[in-house]
C-alpha cells in the first residue's frame, strides 16, 4: 500500500499527516521540532512511504536534510502556488498537513527547488554580505543627512567610506553632540566595511565560478562577488524554461493587473528570489556608472519615463541577458542586449 505524508512546519513544532493510496488519513499527530520525534512515526511505514511533502518555510533546511539522509523522497511545496478550496469553513494544522499529503498523492503538488546542502553555507555567507552592505548604506545615508542639515552641503559616500582620511570629523566637530554622532556613525561604517571585506575574501577563497557561469564576468557591472551571488542564488539554469521565467524569479517583471487600460490591482511582488533582485539591481547601477552602452540605453529610457523606471528596466534587461549567458555559456554582447 502506497503512503503519502505531509508535514506542516512551524518555528517550534510541526504536524504530520499520512494518507493511503485512497486518500484516507491513517496517521496524524503534532510533533516537536526534533529529528527523532519525526522519524519515529514514519518508521513503521518506511518501505511504503512514496514521498513526503513539506511546505517551504523559513526553517526547512534541517528537516529536509534529515529526511533525505534517511532515504525518504522529499518534495518541497511552493506555498505561493498552493490553492485551497475557498469555501472551507475551518482550517488548522491537521488539515493543512493532510492537504499537502493529498496534493502529493494526486500529483498536483506545486514544488520548489531543494538547493544542494553542500552549497548552502557559502550562499548564506554571501547573503550575510548583502545584509551588511545594506546596513552600511543606511548608516551612510543617515550620516549624509546629518552633515547636510548642519553644514548646508553633502558629503559623497565614497568620502565617508575612506579609511585613511576622516572627512566626517571636521564637519561634525563644532558641536559635542554632533561630534559623537559623527564618530559613532563613522566607526560603525568602517567596522562594517572591514567585515564585508572579510566575507568577500573568504567567499572568493572557498568558491569559484563554475565553467558555465564564468561568462557572467563579461557582463557590465558584474564582478567576482556579484557573479558568485548570481550563480549560487540561481542554481542550475536549466530549471528555468525561458528568459522570462528567470527574470520573473529575479522579481524584474511588472506585477500589475490591467483591464481595459485601467489598473485593477497588483500581483504578488514578493514572489521570487529577493537576493537575485538585489544582485541585479546592483549590476544595473554599476553598469550605468561604468559602461557607456548601458548608460546610453539608461539615459534614453529615463528621458521617456523617470529614473526609477529606467533603473528597473535596465536591471530587467541585464537579468534576461544573464539567463542566455548562463544557459549558452557565451560572453555578453552589447549589440544583442541594447539593439
Amino acid at each position: 500500500m502506497a503512503i503519502y505524508a505531509g508535514i506542516d512546519l512551524h518555528s517550534n513544532s510541526n504536524f504530520l499527516s499520512m494518507v493511503d493510496s485512497a486518500g484516507k488519513i491513517i496517521e496524524k499527530r503534532k510533533l516537536a521540532n526534533d529529528v527523532q520525534a519525526i522519524l519515529h512515526p514514519l518508521a513503521p511505514y518506511r518501505d511504503q512511504v512514496q514521498g513526503i511533502a513539506l511546505e517551504s518555510t523559513f526553517n526547512w533546511y534541517w528537516i529536509v536534510d534529515a529526511l533525505m539522509d534517511e532515504g525518504y523522497q522529499v518534495h518541497l511545496a511552493n506555498p505561493a502556488a498552493i490553492q485551497k478550496y475557498s469555501g472551507l469553513k475551518h482550517s488548522d494544522d491537521a488539515s493543512d498537513a493532510a492537504w499537502l499529503a493529498e496534493m502529493l498523492r494526486l500529483g498536483v503538488l506545486p514544488e520548489g527547488y531543494i538547493y544542494p546542502k553542500a552549497e548552502r553555507p557559502i550562499r548564506d555567507l554571501l547573503r550575510k554580505r548583502g545584509h551588511l552592505v545594506r546596513l552600511r548604506t543606511s548608516l551612510i545615508t543617515s550620516l549624509q543627512g546629518i552633515v547636510s542639515r548642519n553644514n548646508g552641503h553633502s558629503l559623497p559616500g565614497r568620502m565617508i567610506k575612506q579609511l585613511k582620511t576622516n572627512h566626517v570629523a571636521p564637519l561634525c566637530g563644532a558641536n559635542e553632540d554632533l561630534a559623537l554622532c559623527g564618530e559613532v556613525s563613522k566607526d560603525t561604517i568602517d567596522y562594517l566595511g572591514r567585515q564585508i571585506k572579510k566575507i568577500e575574501k573568504q567567499a572568493e577563497e572557498r568558491a569559484e565560478l563554475r565553467p558555465a557561469y564564468k561568462a557572467l564576468l563579461s557582463m557590465p557591472g558584474v564582478g567576482v562577488v556579484l557573479g558568485l551571488t548570481i550563480m549560487l542564488e540561481t542554481g542550475p539554469i536549466g530549471r528555468f524554461a525561458k528568459a522570462g521565467n528567470f527574470s520573473s524569479y529575479c522579481r524584474k517583471v511588472p506585477s500589475t493587473w490591467i483591464s481595459n487600460g485601467k489598473r485593477k490591482g497588483r500581483g504578488n511582488t514578493k514572489n521570487g528570489n529577493k537576493y537575485l533582485a538585489w544582485a541585479f539591481s546592483e549590476v544595473a547601477e554599476f553598469a550605468r556608472r561604468y559602461d557607456d552602452a548601458s548608460r546610453s540605453w539608461y539615459d534614453r529610457k529615463m528621458a521617456r519615463s523617470n529614473r526609477m523606471v529606467a533603473h528597473s528596466a535596465l536591471a530587467h534587461k541585464l537579468a534576461r541577458a544573464a539567463y542566455f549567458i548562463m544557459r549558452e555559456g557565451v560572453n555578453f554582447d552589447h549589440e544583442k542586449c541594447f539593439a
